[in-house]
């Protein structure tokens, strides 16, 4: 019987530090995916609904894609929501879940309170699919190492939690999963900063409203949520 492995895709949204108005929030996002699931198919499906859309298959940044930055400066409303809606449709077709780690910044009292809380969520996280997670004979995290705090973190907790596991420094162009990471760490913090009534500008002149963007969106990557 060939070994079952298992690939977890990391990515964050806010600065790991002290609490600042402009970040108050910081959330860790965490994609499994059972290797044996194929994706192939739906990988070929998102570089052509891509390039239907009159761009080359690259690698889709979810925030810049909303505040039209980068790549996508130039792209109207509608066309940044049609990749967004591109990387959705992706989302359904993949056999993978995903979870949040959620700190609100102003209830920690300095970095390392906000380093403590980080690592006994995921210590929660594992405790609570600890069968799930051993039913795995290897276990590799991908994460780009954008914040090296979080890499010191996802190693020392789960290191010790996990003996099957591995680290692995990826590129998020290398990987459509990290790019899908990347989009429900996103859209979780949008759905924050709705239901605190803080959304940006830009997340409403792509979302509108908190009514349009759960329908439109949160409903539909919550399907995938593992909590």
């Amino acid at each position: 019987m060939l070994d079952r492995k298992l690939s977890i895709f990391v990515d964050e949204s806010g600065d790991f530090g002290s609490y600042q108005a402009h970040s108050p929030h910081y959330i860790v996002a965490m994609l499994f995916h059972d290797q044996r699931n194929e994706i192939g198919n739906a990988v070929k499906l998102l570089d052509s609904q891509v390039k239907n859309l009159g761009h080359e298959p690259h690698a889709l940044h979810t925030g810049p894609i909303i505040r039209r930055e980068s790549n996508y400066i130039n792209l109207t409303v509608d066309e940044r929501k049609k990749l967004l809606n591109a990387l959705v449709h992706f989302c359904r077709h993949v056999d993978v879940k995903y979870t949040i780690l959620h700190v609100d910044k102003k209830e920690c009292r300095d970095i390392i309170d906000l380093t403590a809380r980080i690592s006994k969520q995921i210590r929660s996280f594992v405790d609570k699919h600890e069968l799930f997670l051993r039913a795995f004979d290897e276990i590799t995290v991908y994460y780009d190492n954008g914040q090296i705090e979080l890499t010191q973190i996802l190693t020392s907790t789960l290191s010790v939690l996990l003996s099957n596991i591995s680290f692995r420094r990826v590129k998020p162009s290398e990987y459509k999963l990290f790019q899908l990471i990347d989009m429900f760490c996103s859209l979780e913090l949008t759905a924050l900063k709705f239901d605190l009534k803080i959304p940006s500008r830009s997340e409403l002149e792509v979302f509108h409203n908190t009514s349009e963007f759960k329908r439109d969106y949160l409903k539909k990557i919550r399907k995938k949520r593992l909590e």
